[in-house]
């Protein structure tokens, strides 16, 4: 069985980005790139503050006034943010407003809880360093530097970052197209009775709500009936307009698994075992497609996913949600991991790399849900994280741990 390490080491070497690709990118406005890629970089066209501003609510004053003994002086102007401040008379002070231009000449602000005012004279409690609550110009950014590299993904402080250097649109990777479909006799759907032997298909769901999170366009062609044709037919029509087809259920040999000889009919595939609880089934290949308007490259790439909820969802969050991110030329695809504390104790190692799903309790360790069956979808929404818990390894209390928040998995 291969390593989760070499199964992802595989699938990041054959994931192509398609930000170089004929129509990859667009440009929308800033307000509307949130969770894109980033094709170009947001290089700054100012500095940040564009100005010399106050960081205080004070008294603008020129240094050697104050060290001369002049304590008290006639305050000569008011500057509001949003102000154009005239120059500051020597031996005067200015009131000045948090975020305001510094009039030239000012080289100091002294706050106005060290000050006394009366008739219109400010008296000095306190003599201020050379720049004292100034914020210098170009102190956050300076005009021509890098700000955003291509290939970050936008979160909303980085819309507000390019937004502060007056970035009004944004060069943008075209949205990952993946087409996904479903098989199994058995799957109902919700809404739908329940007949005797069936499940209702709530891989539908998560791998569809996955998806959206990560910014995918989707087209959900849903459950496919079990046939060798049908399966096809649905292959050949989603890998026309989609970089990626991702398929749940179906992979496996038995009669009614039309998924992979469709797939070697239609394209080329590779059937892993990987070593690793839960999940361990995972098909990659890729299927044929003629040139569309949409996407010129003459294969989609292919992902089947286990049908067992848990395997499906923990399997995506490990392996598709990367492979997505490196479609998109994402610069950033790996997780990051955090060590806690195990407040458990779970004596039987396992052979293969386990993914526990766990929680944070109040004391800052963690708390392992009791059933970890690949068939227990509740264990998902109970937890918030994974434990990646190494082969023939047995945790005991106390010890610490490598765990990956959901937060990191699921955007």
């Amino acid at each position: 069985m291969l390593s989760t390490a070499d199964a992802l080491a595989t699938l990041l070497g054959a994931a192509q980005s398609i930000a170089g690709t004929a129509n990859a990118t667009e440009t929308l406005p800033t307000l509307d790139a949130l969770n894109r890629v980033l094709a170009a970089d947001v290089v700054s066209p100012l500095d940040v503050p564009p100005m010399h501003t106050s960081a205080m609510d004070g008294y603008a004053v020129r240094v050697a006034d104050l060290v001369q003994g002049n304590r008290r002086m006639p305050v000569s102007q008011r500057i509001p943010a949003g102000h154009a401040p005239q120059p500051l008379a020597a031996g005067t002070a200015a009131r000045i407003f948090t975020g305001a231009t510094v009039p030239p000449g000012a080289d100091a602000v002294v706050m106005q809880e060290q000050t006394e005012v009366a008739e219109g004279e400010a008296t000095f409690l306190h003599t201020p360093k050379a720049g004292e609550w100034i914020t210098a110009q170009g102190a956050d950014i300076r005009k021509g530097s890098v700000i955003l590299p291509a290939g970050t993904r936008l979160t909303p402080q980085a819309l507000g970052l390019a937004a502060s250097v007056g970035c009004a649109t944004l060069a943008v990777v075209r949205r990952v197209k993946v087409a996904v479909f479903f098989t199994g006799d058995e799957l109902t759907m919700p809404g739908e009775p329940l007949r005797p032997g069936a499940i209702y298909n709530s891989n539908r769901y998560t791998l569809n709500g996955l998806l959206r999170n990560l910014g995918c366009e989707v087209t959900d062609y849903g459950i496919v009936p079990d046939r060798l044709d049908a399966t096809r037919a649905t292959l050949r029509e989603a890998a026309a307009g989609h970089d990626l087809i991702l398929t749940c259920g179906g992979v496996s040999v038995g009669e009614e698994d039309h998924v992979k000889p469709a797939v070697e009919a239609e394209g080329r595939l590779s059937m892993w075992q990987i070593a690793m609880k839960p999940g361990k089934p995972l098909a990659f290949g890729a299927v044929r497609r003629g040139e569309t308007a949409d996407v010129s490259e003459d294969e989609a790439f292919f992902i089947g996913l286990p049908g067992n909820p848990v395997s499906s969802f923990v399997t995506f969050l490990l392996f598709v949600r990367p492979f997505l991110l490196r479609l998109a030329g994402a610069a950033q695809v790996s997780p990051r991991a955090l060590s806690l504390r195990a407040d458990f104790t779970q004596a039987k190692a396992d052979r293969r790399n386990e993914f526990l799903r766990a929680r944070v309790n109040g004391a800052g360790g963690l708390e392992l849900f009791p059933n970890q069956s690949s068939a227990v979808l509740t264990s998902t929404v109970w937890g918030d994280g994974l434990i990646d818990n190494p082969p023939n390894h047995a945790i005991s209390a106390g010890e610490t741990v490598r765990f990956i928040p959901f937060t990191e998995l699921l955007y």
